[in-house]
């Protein structure tokens, strides 16, 4: 016997499956049959074959030692609802003969059975594609109202209910503190320049769980990372459930959700995943020793300057491979020494960009841009507060009413008073998440802060460890153009900021945060376009 429903919900709620076994057995009782064994299917669509008793099922059927030789089901639709499956399998067990029996719909095996029982499996392979355009239509409609649609909240979130409509709970999402708390540290901590697989083993090191006491492993940190329900914005009907292909855009349904980490982080994040992503930069270049490999480019054609060696390799030199693959009509090109250039990038580094008053004047920028933030911030709060104070005087107010005898306590009157409290709990979440936004970390950086960062960035530089010092410069710079007159580095001014930011916890490194351009030209003039780019010349 198979047994099936669709969802997990009619399975806990034991909607059919008793009822589908009552009727087998009944089945087999009045037909002499005896009952070898049953596979039972609580929550599986039909449409697909990805069952695991149904697979157990076939499997069994189709063994040497053949345990049974009929399937029975209560309808076909049981079995499959999609025709070109359902004959696959069908034709599979009829090999091992196997047949399928619905004991709702007894059609025999001539011909013209067989075509009656096709046409039923394309019915309910239609039927079935039906009622999930009509499901997935309305799932669209409850996400643009803003509503969650029944799986499980992300991490950091909860739902509660809003309302009841029939039968049915309305739910959104806010926040759970305690798990937000953990996701705002993943950010953090990510930001601190950790890799993905750095922040998981810090969690797991600190003792932290993710539900059910789960590890936090790479796919799953990167998953919070790159969800955007976290900066406020949730994607319904992004991808595919059967496929796993993301659908064209005009399909997304994109509603609010509570804050969790400022967009603006969230947006660093997402620069610096992609900065860092395989694609991009290839291992081998990532991983390879040599100082500024991926980073030196030529000033004349923009090609990648890489690692050329001479007289047995005693030499070594960073040479434009447009010239070295091409000759000089695909570039006139350069060569420089390794130990040079390398040496120029380091010193200008330390000597002019890892300088308090340096960094001051490139920060200053995004610095007022912050303070802005947070008095916008403070605005919004102080504009709920003032509405909330009204809002609890006019519930004061209406139980005084109550009290004296003004307004009695009828439906009328119940509505208001629901509405008002109502309004009161949404300005208490609305004050609290702007109070937890004001207070995250931001860029209040003192010169004793650019001071220690900048200490501490020299001496990284000097590392040791090559392979560690190469991982550090590639944080802070984007790309070294090299021309016969001039070096310009470029390199990322929020990187700089989330790393002068990081050493004002306690022991953390001096790590960046992401991608919006510095160039530095000449001392600390300024010139930003609309990336804020600015050049630092030798």
């Amino acid at each position: 016997m198979y047994l099936r429903v669709s969802t997990a919900r009619q399975a806990e709620k034991d909607l059919s499956i008793p009822d589908q076994r009552r009727q087998l057995e009944r089945y087999c009782e009045q037909n002499g049959w005896s009952v070898v064994a049953d596979y039972v299917e609580p929550g599986a669509s039909a449409t697909s074959d990805q069952r695991p008793a149904f697979q157990r099922m076939i499997d069994d059927a189709t063994s040497p030692d053949q345990p049974f030789d009929v399937v029975l089901v209560h309808s076909y639709s049981r079995f499959f609802r999609d025709a070109y499956q359902f004959e696959f399998f069908r034709r599979r067990l009829e090999k091992a003969s196997v047949s399928v029996v619905s004991i709702s719909q007894q059609l025999g095996d001539d011909p013209m059975a067989q075509m009656l029982r096709q046409m039923l499996n394309l019915f309910d392979e239609y039927q079935s594609k039906e009622n999930a355009k009509h499901v997935l239509r309305a799932m669209k409609e409850n996400a643009r109202q803003g509503f969650w649609n029944g799986s499980r909240p992300p991490y950091g979130y909860r739902t509660y209910v809003v309302e009841t409509r029939g039968d049915t709970a309305k739910k959104r999402l806010q926040i759970d503190e305690s798990e937000a708390g953990i996701v705002q540290q993943i950010f953090e901590v990510y930001l601190g320049g950790n890799g993905v697989r750095a922040v998981a083993d810090r969690l797991n090191g600190k003792g932290l769980r993710y539900r059910r006491g789960r590890l936090f492993g790479v796919s799953l940190v990167h998953a919070i990372l790159t969800r955007t329900a976290y900066k406020g914005e949730h994607v319904f009907n992004k991808k595919c459930s059967k496929t796993k292909r993301t659908k064209d855009p005009s399909e997304w349904v994109m509603f609010e959700t509570p804050t969790v980490i400022e967009p603006e982080q969230f947006d660093r994040v997402q620069a610096l995943l992609e900065k860092r992503r395989p694609s991009q930069t290839p291992p081998r270049v990532v991983n390879g020793p040599t100082l500024l490999t991926g980073l030196a480019k030529c000033g004349d054609c923009g090609g990648g300057m890489t690692l050329r060696t001479g007289k047995g390799g005693r030499y070594r030199y960073y040479t434009c491979n447009t010239r070295a693959t091409e000759g000089t009509s695909g570039c006139k090109g350069r060569n420089i020494p390794m130990g040079t250039l390398d040496a120029i990038i380091l010193e200008q580094l330390e000597n002019r960009l890892f300088k308090p008053n340096r960094l001051k004047a490139l920060l200053a920028t995004l610095m007022d841009r912050n303070r802005s933030h947070l008095e916008g911030l403070q605005e919004q709060a102080k504009t709920f507060r003032k509405e909330l104070r009204a809002t609890e005087e006019k519930i004061g107010r209406l139980y005084d009413a109550l009290a004296d005898g003004t307004v009695e306590n009828t439906d009328g009157f119940k509505s208001s008073l629901g509405r008002l409290d109502q309004r009161r709990e949404d300005l208490l979440r609305q004050v609290s998440q702007l109070d937890r936004r004001r207070d995250m970390p931001s860029l209040k950086l003192t010169q004793g802060h650019l001071k220690r960062f900048a200490e501490a960035a020299r001496a990284k530089l000097h590392d040791p460890d090559s392979k560690f010092r190469k991982d550090y410069v590639r944080l802070f710079v984007d790309r070294v153009e090299v021309d016969d007159a001039e070096i310009r580095i470029f390199g990322s001014k929020s990187a700089l900021a989330g790393a002068a930011l990081g050493m004002t916890e306690p022991d953390t490194d001096p790590v960046p945060s992401s991608v919006p351009k510095w160039w530095a030209q000449q001392d600390s003039n300024l010139q930003p376009d609309r990336y804020e780019r600015p050049a630092l010349t030798s």
